[in-house]
């Protein structure tokens, strides 16, 4: 009997349930289909858990739009270096080819932090914190600084740099005549067409462009945002 009552009790509460218009399973609606709806329908079988999967594509979306601008965080980490560096590099972030030798230092210096690599292409670039070395100055040749102050330049300042990383003997030789005179002439005619090489425009164009965007973000908020 007590069963028997029980089972009522349950078929009664269906009923109730059904008069409702609910469901005694609280199941989410957009997991639920029908085939009475119809093909416009969000909840149409063609497109099962439409809420959940835009969902999905959202979240994917405002994942890509916050991800870190690997540009900015390796210039953030530059402006983090350690303070007890031996050697300045003032380096071109547009050239590729002189990236190459960038990187190639900047990952030797992880286990020394003797050098510190600051981009010269940077908006944020300061010729005040470095010696008074404008933009212009120091896309002509290689400069370095050493932490006295003192500027190096040309096949001086690679081989300064290289010996920071314990690297200094592929620039050892470098140290005598007339090995020296050579090497800073063959480094002359690179520096001096490095742009054209890289399929880069003139130094002149690229100076104007510089300036042009400088004004640009002095009459207006766009650079700052």
């Amino acid at each position: 009997m007590k069963t028997r009552s029980s089972l009522m009790a349950f078929r009664g509460a269906i009923a109730v349930g059904r008069q409702a218009n609910t469901s005694l399973f609280l199941v989410p609606r957009f997991f639920r289909t029908t085939n009475n709806v119809s093909a416009s329908s969000p909840f149409h079988r063609s497109t099962p858990f439409p809420h959940y999967r835009s969902g999905v594509r959202f979240s994917i979306r405002a994942i890509n739009s916050t991800a870190v601008d690997p540009v900015m965080t390796q210039r953030q980490n530059e402006e983090k270096s350690p303070e007890n560096w031996k050697i300045k590099m003032l380096y071109d972030g547009e050239c590729p080819l002189c990236m190459r030798e960038v990187n190639m230092l900047r990952e030797r210096n992880k286990s020394y932090g003797t050098i510190k690599f600051v981009d010269i292409s940077s908006d944020e670039y300061s010729p005040e914190d470095h010696q008074g070395l404008d933009y212009e100055t120091v896309m002509g040749r290689i400069h370095a600084i050493l932490s006295d102050g003192t500027v190096v330049t040309d096949i001086e300042a690679f081989r300064r740099l290289y010996e920071a990383v314990d690297l200094g003997w592929v620039y050892a030789i470098t140290k005598y005549e007339p090995i020296a005179s050579i090497a800073d002439a063959i480094y002359g005619v690179w520096a001096k067409y490095r742009l054209q090489i890289t399929g880069r425009p003139p130094l002149e164009e690229v100076l104007e462009a510089r300036r042009k965007k400088k004004e640009v973000c002095e009459d207006s908020k766009v650079c700052k945002m």
